[in-house]
């Protein structure tokens, strides 16, 4: 099936489209058509310039090109992750506790699954690589944000309960224990969600682009399905890693609640 390439006239339809729903929220008062247009607008030149650069990479095939594209990745995920929380850490834990997680979940799944699993050659191919970090760093950003934003917020709100269980003799896991483990369930609960749907509810994105591109059904669900499992154990490792490290990051060596680290 031959690819149907579109025009700029085509993507200026659809964006009329968006164009008209910022109106109409306008109208309604919701007081978010200014932001729907700001993030069109920023959504189209930053993948435009993602394309350009793409491009150059793909033709380039160099790892030493593909290494400053991806520590580009993580640290605006990393900064992602610090500011979509309400009550994040202070100093360097802010940004580098999400960052650190997401290196340690996302790179390595990527690296098993560009060396074991698909072996691309070379195995740092960029046409594989620069997607699938992609997915699997968007997906676990938004695992590990909502994971240390559940887990400082109960924190916060519960500390009476905390600071309680400790004088009755709990160490510091014990005491935020059934706080953590909710925390990693809210992050991991997403990817579940998004598993459970595919196929029936909706079709996952890579699937339908590989569809839309011409590629045959068949081999565009085995690598969805690739996708997928790698996404789940990504950001399940991203979470377990974030929330652990951020329940430690709550109390000082002897135990003590420290909730003045939060900001």
């Amino acid at each position: 099936m031959e690819l149907i390439r579109l025009t700029p006239w085509d993507l200026g339809l659809a964006a009329l489209l968006v164009l008209a729903l910022a109106g109409l929220s306008t109208l309604l008062g919701l007081g978010i058509g200014r932001r729907f247009v700001v993030a069109t607008l920023r959504m189209a030149v930053q993948l435009a310039l993602v394309g350009l650069v793409l491009e150059a990479l793909f033709t380039a095939a160099s790892p030493w090109w593909l290494l400053p594209v991806a520590g580009l990745m993580l640290a605006v995920a990393g900064r992602e992750v610090a500011v979509r929380q309400p009550h994040h850490f202070r100093g360097g834990w802010g940004y580098g506790l999400g960052t650190l997680s997401m290196f340690i979940a996302a790179f390595s799944v990527t690296a098993l699954a560009l060396a074991v699993i698909i072996q691309p050659e070379p195995w740092h191919e960029p046409q594989y690589a620069i997607p699938l970090l992609g997915m699997l760093l968007g997906n676990t950003m938004n695992g590990v944000a909502l994971g240390l934003e559940r887990l400082t917020t109960a924190a916060v709100e519960q500390r009476a309960v905390i600071e309680q269980r400790l004088m009755l003799g709990e160490d510091r896991s014990a005491a935020v224990a059934g706080m953590r483990r909710d925390a990693m369930r809210v992050g991991m609960v997403p990817v579940i969600n998004a598993m459970a749907a595919a196929g029936v509810v909706s079709l996952p994105g890579m699937m339908t682009g590989q569809i839309l591109s011409g590629t045959a059904p068949a081999e565009a669900v085995k690598y969805q399905i690739l996708i997928m499992l790698l996404i789940a154990v990504g950001t399940g490792l991203g979470t377990l890693a974030a929330v652990t490290l951020g329940a430690r990051r709550l109390f000082d060596e002897r135990h003590r609640l420290r909730l003045e680290r939060l900001r």
